[in-house]
């Protein structure tokens, strides 16, 4: 079951989703009879964390309910305010360029895997991160060319350094919906004398506005997906479809990443590691957001993130 923070009456709890309606966890395991402490974090509840199989044992015990006792354990979505995954990690690290398609619609040409490496930039979390529901703010500093990029989410369960390929998976707790909303054309003093590298860094401070990472809904634990390669994913905006793809086009796999990333930085838990976006970026239809749009970023198995914009 997928599992999800969320704030009710100012407190922060965790709890079952399913798209519309939250089951908090606390009073799952009393009216089930499990014994669980106190817990706002979804670190502990995820593989790696030191209460995953009461989470198990809760989820068995949930199953056996009549549809009735279950009714009364449910809230609406629509009753709470739902809250990014993980509230504060020390790292959002993010990929570029790992989906052929995507570097190609950009006018680019595609690496084979063996011929390059994977491209890591971060965000600084705790001025980009944004709960679900929660706007994406235009920059007046430079409102014009603002896109979305959706991506499947890595939550990092244990500490891992130097972990091979073939390991890697067994150190991810879950799996989120991340929206790496990106200015397209930011341009700090536009009267500046030009510099070899100007590009560069337009590109990566146009990552960093505030609000330019939404994420959510919830987290699929990682022990319930057995290969992160095969997920559908798609982003609308105002209900039309602009991103139709697959984890599958990834070029590193999830695994290759973490094992790239870890062989030089270590990685603890609730790290977030955004994996690449598919084809379909509004720079390459010349279209961006402006204030009232809304996004709807899915990803199977996972679920749906909103994020309008203002």
């Amino acid at each position: 079951m997928r599992l999800c923070r969320f704030e009710l009456q100012q407190t922060p709890q965790i709890g079952f989703y399913d798209d519309t309606t939250v089951i908090p966890l606390a009073a799952a395991a009393t009216k089930v009879g499990v014994s669980l402490s106190a817990v706002d974090e979804l670190a502990a509840v995820l593989p790696g964390g030191n209460q995953r199989q009461q989470v198990r044992e809760i989820q068995q015990r949930l199953a056996q309910l009549s549809a009735a006792d279950m009714t009364t354990l449910r809230a609406s979505v629509d009753s709470v305010k739902l809250l990014v995954p993980v509230s504060s990690p020390s790292k959002i690290l993010l990929l570029a360029g790992n989906y052929s398609k995507h570097i190609e619609e950009g006018g680019g040409k595609a690496t084979e895997r063996s011929q390059t490496f994977p491209y890591v930039f971060m965000k600084p979390p705790l001025t980009t991160l944004t709960n679900p529901g929660d706007p994406v703010r235009i920059p007046e500093v430079s409102p014009n060319h603002i896109d979305w990029e959706l991506e499947l989410g890595v939550i990092i369960g244990r500490t891992a350094k130097n972990v091979k390929e073939s390991e890697a998976l067994s150190y991810v707790a879950g799996y989120t919906v991340v929206n790496d909303i990106s200015d397209r054309n930011f341009r700090p003093n536009p009267g500046r004398t030009q510099r070899e590298k100007d590009g560069f860094f337009d590109w990566l401070h146009g990552k960093w506005h505030d609000t330019f990472c939404p994420m959510g809904p919830c987290v699929l634990p990682a022990d319930e997906l057995t290969d992160p390669q095969t997920l559908r994913m798609t982003l609308k905006v105002n209900g039309g479809v602009e991103q139709d793809g697959s984890t599958a086009e990834m070029v590193f796999p999830v695994a290759a990443i973490i094992e790239f990333i870890s062989s030089f930085v270590t990685l603890v838990p609730g790290d977030i590691i955004s994996t690449g976006t598919t084809s379909g970026v509004g720079s390459a239809k010349g279209k961006f957001l402006k204030s009232g749009d809304m996004m709807e970023a899915w990803i199977e198995q996972i679920g749906t993130l909103r994020s309008p914009v203002a």
